[in-house]
């Protein structure tokens, strides 16, 4: 135990010269996940863990060797309790189609799961800086929305290809969302700003952005599981539906008084 203690204060130190999850890249962790899959994911022993495995973990493609990681996470954990650290983060975190392919990370953790989840999430922001431009700018001059449109794209298919034909690097996402994410958020804050007093109904769209923003902290600024079950990633995920039910409100009355301008000219 002492061992293992010492390997962990050194690894408090280093942690931040490394690439991925701390949890991840502890030597208990590694050693227990070792362990774990040669006792128990092969031979008689896997079959077992197939038999009283319950069908619908079964049917999310969950293995003997997703177990180990799972089982050995807690076992880290609580080593790191029982010592007095912080306990270390896993497996690294980040419209429609972005909340299902979200959903299907979290039902089972794989690299094509994981960048889909990703991906969705900076299309998203994206989409967002589009439709901005689309409003503020794009109604009296459509060409320019729809150049601003071709260079998103283009941004877009260089941040994919990168992180999928270069290298994955966690930082480097997390920068690249954190810096669309406060264009989106200027540009939308400036226009609602100039147009507080023509159009009530932009104070809807202000909350939005602020509370998005704020809720963003929750994926930065991560935390131990409460009760061992939300983590700061699962709060963010349960805030930010409300957020949208404002969002669409917004929309809707926007719409509904651009429809009136133009029905008037």
């Amino acid at each position: 135990m002492a061992g293992q203690a010492a390997r962990l204060v050194l690894l408090a130190g280093v942690a931040t010269l490394a690439s991925g999850s701390q949890g991840d890249r502890e030597p208990v962790y590694r050693d227990c996940v070792l362990r774990c899959e040669e006792r128990n994911c092969s031979g008689e022993a896997l079959n077992h863990f197939r038999s009283r495995q319950p069908i619908y973990m079964s049917l999310a493609g969950w293995t003997c060797q997703d177990d180990c990681k799972y089982e050995c996470m807690w076992v880290t954990v609580g080593l790191y309790l029982q010592e007095g650290h912080k306990v270390p983060q896993f497996h690294g975190k980040v419209s429609l189609n972005a909340w299902f392919w979200s959903t299907v990370f979290h039902t089972k953790d794989t690299a094509l799961t994981e960048k889909m989840d990703y991906f969705c999430a900076s299309t998203v922001i994206l989409h967002s800086i589009y439709l901005c431009c689309v409003r503020t700018v794009g109604l009296q001059r459509p060409t320019v929305a729809s150049a601003f449109r071709a260079l998103l794209l283009l941004l877009l298919t260089a941040h994919v290809s990168y992180l999928s034909l270069v290298r994955f690097d966690y930082g480097y996402n997390l920068a690249a969302n954190v810096a669309i994410g406060l264009v989106n958020l200027v540009w939308w804050l400036a226009w609602c700003l100039w147009n507080r007093q023509q159009l009530p109904h932009v104070r809807k769209c202000m909350a939005v952005v602020l509370l998005l923003q704020g809720l963003s902290l929750l994926e930065l600024l991560d935390f131990p599981p409460l009760f061992w079950v939300l983590d700061a990633h699962a709060i963010w995920h349960i805030s930010t539906i409300p957020v949208h039910v404002l969002f669409f409100s917004f929309l809707e009355e926007d719409s509904l008084y651009l429809l009136k301008g133009s029905k008037l000219d």
